[in-house]
């Protein structure tokens, strides 16, 4: 058998110590480029839900509003506020008085003068 003897290897020309060097710094690089890549990835992670629970209570807040819009504008509310608060009341047909064209027409059909400043 041909087996060599620690005693008897050849030692590691200067060269392949370089190079087995750079090769040990490379993969510590590499290690510290892994971990820094995880943190930032962590970190943003961390800011996307942030930002999604924050959507979320701002939508919230968006159906809150468009329901109080809704209250605030509905029909009976706005009669009632015009009633109690204006004094205001729905006209009579009387008062009514619709505008044609160049006349205007008053209570059943009559034709009367235009207002002040009216062709």
């Amino acid at each position: 058998m041909n087996r060599s003897h620690p005693s008897q290897q050849k030692p590691l020309s200067p060269g392949a110590i370089a190079v087995v060097a750079l090769l040990w710094i490379a993969a510590i690089a590499s290690a510290f480029a892994v971990v820094a890549t995880t943190q930032v990835v962590r970190r943003d992670v961390n800011t996307l839900e942030t930002l999604r629970r924050e959507a979320a209570q701002l939508q919230v807040q968006w159906g809150q509003y468009l329901l109080e819009q809704s209250t605030w504008a509905a029909y009976s509310r706005v009669e009632n506020a015009a009633i109690s608060e204006l004094n205001m009341m729905a006209p009579t047909p009387e008062d009514i008085v619709m505008i044609s064209g160049n006349k205007v027409v008053g209570e059943k059909g009559k034709a009367i003068a235009p207002a002040a400043g009216g062709q």
